[in-house]
């Protein structure tokens, strides 16, 4: 007899329950790194999904608005005739 009162056959009982519950923990975690393998697998790579965000987030700040009228603003304004501070005399003919 052992010194913590268990008999070897107990201990080895209690052996083999452990390494079932080992076992049926390895098999639930594989099975749960499958179905996250799947998932990523379907996903577009990272490169993509970020020029894709810094699009919208162009798109919806309004930066393509912004972009045209800084591009074709000088074409409009005509000729400066006098400027104080931010304001300005502009003739447009």
């Amino acid at each position: 007899m052992a010194s913590n009162g268990n008999s070897p056959e107990s201990v080895r009982r209690q052996i083999e329950g452990e390494r079932e519950q080992l076992a049926d923990a390895m098999r639930a975690l594989r099975s749960e790194l499958h179905e996250a393998a799947d998932v990523a697998s379907k996903l577009p790579p990272l490169p993509v999904l970020a020029l894709g965000a810094l699009a919208g987030g162009f798109v919806l700040s309004g930066g393509i608005g912004a972009s045209v009228r800084l591009l074709f603003r000088r074409g409009r304004e005509g000729r400066e005739r006098a400027a104080l501070g931010r304001f300005k005399l502009v003739d447009t003919e």
